[in-house]
């Protein structure tokens, strides 16, 4: 596997991760609009020419904020997920941000426990900020 910036090529095949994975998938105008947009940052893990995960985050002066990390399920729990956050995590240093941020369904454990591996904090909850099915959300912030 390897993490790449995405590039439109990648595009078709997040398409289908973000339908697999999100209720409310992201439209292929939104993630081309976000690629063109030089306060985005977006990374493809690669493997065998799939896309197998992607992960996108908006910096806004020193803070980062993660829209998105989604991995197709024959891809998790093979690292492909700690490899986007660990890519993140280092573009956030060398970059001089902050924090880094994100929302997590709080019924999502797998995803929690990656985040709280590299560092990530709970920093607050979001009342029914979910829908489909309705869930809060948990704010969880790395510290840098």
């Amino acid at each position: 596997m390897k993490i790449e910036s995405m590039t439109p090529a990648h595009l078709d095949g997040v398409i289908l991760l973000e339908q697999e994975c999100f209720a409310h998938p992201w439209s292929r105008d939104s993630l081309e609009s976000e690629l063109n947009n030089p306060n985005s940052v977006f990374l493809a893990a690669v493997e065998n020419g799939r896309v197998i995960g992607y992960a996108g985050m908006s910096v806004i002066i020193d803070e980062g904020y993660i829209f998105n990390v989604a991995v197709t399920e024959p891809g998790r729990k093979k690292g492909v997920g700690s490899a986007l956050i660990r890519e993140l995590v280092t573009y956030g240093k060398k970059h001089g941000l902050c924090f880094i941020t994100l929302e997590v369904r709080q019924s999502n454990s797998a995803a929690i426990s990656l985040y709280s591996s590299f560092g990530f904090i709970k920093a607050g909850e979001r009342k029914d900020y979910y829908s489909e099915p309705k869930e809060n959300a948990l704010l969880m912030t790395y510290y840098f």
